[in-house]
């Protein structure tokens, strides 16, 4: 095996070791050793396999490290958000980029699902790894149980 570079998020972490889930690939590299990585760190950076046996990774190199908040708000979405999903069919997901960096999507859910649609969300691994891809350090989850509305906004600040 040879080394990989890209945009690596940290879905596990201990005090010896940790694991890295490639934010394109969704591949998955068990780090021999941690080197102070903490769930939900985005890290541009090298890694390759580590000898002899190159079952374990090792990061080699470290362009940048940064961490993804998550926010369970408890504000509702905002006018433009609930507009956007009221053109939506239900369940239909409308994603629109914001102005700079980052994105909002957001969509409709069927009558009462809309508060297990936001912890899964939350939950859902991918969300971390596609704020990584979007250089979001914040991602902020907005309902509104009275709409069905569900937004959520990924931050680059």
């Amino acid at each position: 095996m040879t080394e990989k570079t890209g945009t690596f998020v940290v879905t596990h972490a201990e005090a010896e070791s940790a694991v890295v889930r490639d934010a394109e690939t969704a591949q998955v590299h068990t780090l021999a050793s941690n080197p102070g990585l903490e769930v939900h760190d985005v890290l541009e950076a090298t890694v390759a396999p580590e000898p002899p046996l190159e079952v374990a990774w090792e990061v080699v190199d470290v362009d940048d490290r940064r961490s993804i908040e998550l926010v369970d708000s408890d504000l509702e979405p905002t006018t433009h958000e609930t507009e956007l999903a009221a053109e939506a069919e239900l369940g239909d997901l409308v994603q629109e980029e914001r102005a700079g960096t980052g994105e909002l999507h957001v969509f409709r859910t069927p009558d009462g699902e809309v508060e297990q649609a936001a912890r899964d969300v939350l939950d859902d691994e991918e969300t971390i790894a596609r704020a990584a891809r979007l250089e979001a350090v914040r991602v902020e989850v907005r309902r509104s149980a009275e709409d069905g509305v569900l937004s959520v906004r990924y931050l680059p600040d």
